[in-house]
This record gives structure tokens, C-alpha cells and sequence, in this order.
């Protein structure tokens, strides 16, 4: 894939009505772009030719006919919504699956909120124990969360049984922040358990896609993702990854800021010393 069509597709959510329809023109088949002039664009998408100049200028290009040079030197240029088929190379599917996961890193570096990012690690720095739920998919990156947050020293768990999520939650105090994380935002069982520990004071907060959704409701602070799951993201990887690179970044944050984090990292490298040959 082109780097002018991942801009495009990173862009996309900033640009205007009409030039959404030029964009979706392009994602569609990037090559007929290249052979059309202007005033035929303009009468394919529907829009005007002063648009499509402001289109391109937004994607930074002087004008169209930078962006058609630079969409014809980047060769065949695949749809990135397009779903991995039977024909497709084992280089293929990775180049695919790399642009894709590149595009909502993208995506959710814009959506994520800056305040309550930072509230969230002050507000774990502070805790007294911290709990993460997640169901399914979102399994690993409660049990990543836990696991990092547990060699800063801190008590951190994380919960991937409903029963269990439900059990822990009604043992949380204003001193606890519970993290849900449900790329849909829609886990009953997750939503319930976040429910139950804020109404007894916790801090709640949400690692979820960038959307309404009944994970809102239940959170004092949203953490969100923006990935475009296609057909063959059975496991989710977008929004995974996503989700890992948020929790990356607390760990970091807290390294940083938790007096004696250094002392803690040593104490754990050396308890697991002995692990390794």
C-alpha cells in the first residue's frame, strides 16, 4: 500500500463532507484517480474542483496533479478495507495487516484524550489495587496490564472470568481503579462489573473504540481506540494493538513518575534471574 493512501486513510475523519467523497472515490481504485483530470474527478465525486485543490492540500500536496503523480509512483495501491483472500502471499497479508495496524495507531493517536490519559495514570499511582477486566479478545490485554503493572510493584490483577470480575468488583473501595477493557464496549458482563465497583466509589475507567457505547456510562475516564476491523480481523488485531500501545504508555508514564520505580524494576529483574540460562 502507497504511503499517499495510508495519509488518506489517517486523514480521513478531518475531512470534509465533500471531501470524503473524493477520498472514497480514491480508496476504491487509487489508479483510476491517476488517468482522470480534474473537471472528471470533480463529476465522478460530486464535488467541485475547488474542493478537490483543498483535498489536496490537506494530504499536502500543492495540488491535484501532485497528488496524481505521487499516487502513480506508488504503483498498484490496494483498498486498506480490502480483506485478505486466498490468493494473497504470505508477504501480501503482512504488508496488509502492518498498514492496517499502522492506520489505527494513527487514528487513535488523534482520538486519544491527553487529560484523561493523565488522569488515569495519576489516578493508578494513587491506588491502593488496581483491577483490569477483560473478556475474550480483550483477555490479553488485561493480563499485559496486570503483568506490567506488577513488576512496578503495584497491586495489579486482572480478571478474565465473568464470575470473577463481578466477585473482585464488590470488593473495591474509593482507593481502587478497575480498567475495563471491550473494544465494542459493549461486554455485558464487563460493563456490569465496572457498574458495580463505581457505585462503591472506585475509579473507573474505559479502554474502548472510539463510539458510543454502554461502557461510557459506566466509566469516569475513556481511553479510546480507533480501529477499522475488517472481515479477516477474527482475533482483532487492530484494535489489540491499539489497546497495548495505551498500556505501554501508562507503564511508561509510571515509570517515570513512581518514586523508587527503579528500585522495584531491579527487584524484579532479579527475582526472575534465575528463570533464564
Amino acid at each position: 500500500m502507497g504511503k499517499t493512501v495510508i495519509t488518506l486513510k489517517t486523514q480521513y475523519d478531518n475531512l470534509s463532507k465533500g471531501e470524503k467523497k473524493i477520498a472514497d472515490f480514491i480508496l476504491r481504485d487509487p489508479a483510476a484517480a491517476v488517468s482522470l483530470y480534474i473537471t472528471d474527478l470533480a463529476q465522478k465525486c460530486g464535488a467541485s474542483e475547488a474542493t478537490i485543490v483543498r483535498f489536496c492540500k490537506k494530504l499536502g500536496f500543492d495540488g491535484y496533479q501532485g497528488l496524481k503523480l505521487a499516487l502513480a509512483s506508488e504503483g498498484e495501491t490496494r483498498n486498506l478495507s480490502e480483506n485478505i483472500s486466498p490468493s494473497d502471499s504470505a508477504a501480501d497479508i503482512f504488508r496488509k495487516i502492518c498498514d492496517d495496524i499502522y492506520c489505527s495507531l494513527e487514528k487513535t493517536k488523534k482520538a486519544l484524550s491527553p487529560e484523561a490519559l493523565e488522569k488515569c495514570c495519576e489516578a493508578i499511582a494513587k491506588a491502593d489495587k488496581i483491577l483490569i477486566f477483560g473478556l475474550g479478545n480483550s483477555a490479553s490485554v488485561a493480563v499485559d496490564a496486570a503483568h506490567k503493572l506488577l513488576r512496578l510493584g503495584l497491586d495489579a490483577h486482572a480478571y478474565t472470568d465473568n464470575h470473577m470480575q463481578a466477585i473482585a468488583a464488590a470488593h473495591t473501595t474509593a482507593k481502587s481503579v478497575v480498567i475495563g477493557v471491550s473494544h465494542s464496549g459493549k461486554s455485558k458482563d464487563v460493563v456490569d462489573a465496572m457498574r458495580l465497583a463505581q457505585a462503591r466509589g472506585a475509579i473507573t475507567v474505559a479502554m474502548t473504540n472510539h463510539s458510543k457505547s454502554p461502557i461510557d456510562s459506566a466509566s469516569d475516564l475513556i481511553l479510546e481506540t480507533v480501529a477499522d476491523e475488517t472481515n479477516y480481523r477474527i482475533l482483532g488485531l487492530s484494535s489489540r494493538i491499539a489497546q497495548l500501545a495505551i498500556v505501554d504508555a501508562i507503564y511508561s508514564c509510571l515509570v517515570c513518575r513512581l518514586k523508587g520505580a527503579d528500585e522495584r524494576i531491579a527487584e524484579t529483574e532479579s527475582a526472575l534471574s534465575q528463570k533464564k540460562y
